[in-house]
């Protein structure tokens, strides 16, 4: 792993504006999860991402205070797919997704899109497989039962510590997302789900 062992997990959108690091207990306490979604799926295409179909989204996912941004952290923004839906956060210098996490910092979660990573081995084996299709249109999930557990485990620890307020995505004091997110139209948002 190098220097992912003392430093953490160097991360970047595309053209290398925005930076950071997934911190040494993040890698430790994360899980890996390939998810094949609707939504990460619509989320990739909103961004002209390759389309990602029929494999899955490969995300790396923590508690916010386990990741932090060197540079470029004026480029952040995010969308919503749906009013309720989860923020989509994107590096506006060159549309590249970053992260996926709920709307409010009580639920300390954050979905990090593992193609961010320039070494994807630093972030273990992937152990979570979420919505495989299977036949009549249903899906399956492998995993989940663990990750959902870390998942819990994070959130409490988290907000146990008060380190659930320690986020680069939303305000300390009024925990308002530090961008306004935009809401996609419904015809923008149809266009997504072919």
């Amino acid at each position: 792993m190098g220097e992912s062992d003392q430093s953490g997990l160097a991360f970047s959108c595309t053209c290398g504006q925005v930076t950071g690091r997934i911190k040494p207990q993040g890698l430790k306490h994360g899980s890996h999860a390939v998810c094949f979604c609707a939504d990460c799926r619509a989320g990739q295409l909103y961004f002209k991402q390759p389309d990602p179909a029929p494999g899955a989204v490969e995300v790396f996912q923590i508690a916010p205070d386990e990741l932090s941004f060197e540079t470029g952290s004026e480029n952040l923004a995010a969308i919503r797919l749906s009013p309720n839906g989860m923020l989509r956060w994107y590096a506006t210098c060159c549309n590249a997704p970053l992260a996926a996490t709920p709307n409010t910092p009580k639920f300390p979660f954050v979905g990090f899109i593992a193609a961010r990573f320039s070494d994807t081995t630093a972030l273990g084996p992937i152990t979570t497989r979420a919505y495989i299709p299977t036949s009549g249109g249903k899906h399956k999930h492998e995993g989940i039962r663990a990750a959902i557990v870390a998942m819990l485990k994070r959130v409490a620890k988290s907000r146990l510590s008060g380190k659930w307020k320690q986020t680069p995505f939303f305000d300390a004091a009024t925990g308002e997302p530090v961008v306004s997110p935009k809401l996609i139209d419904k015809s923008e948002r149809d266009a997504l789900y072919p």
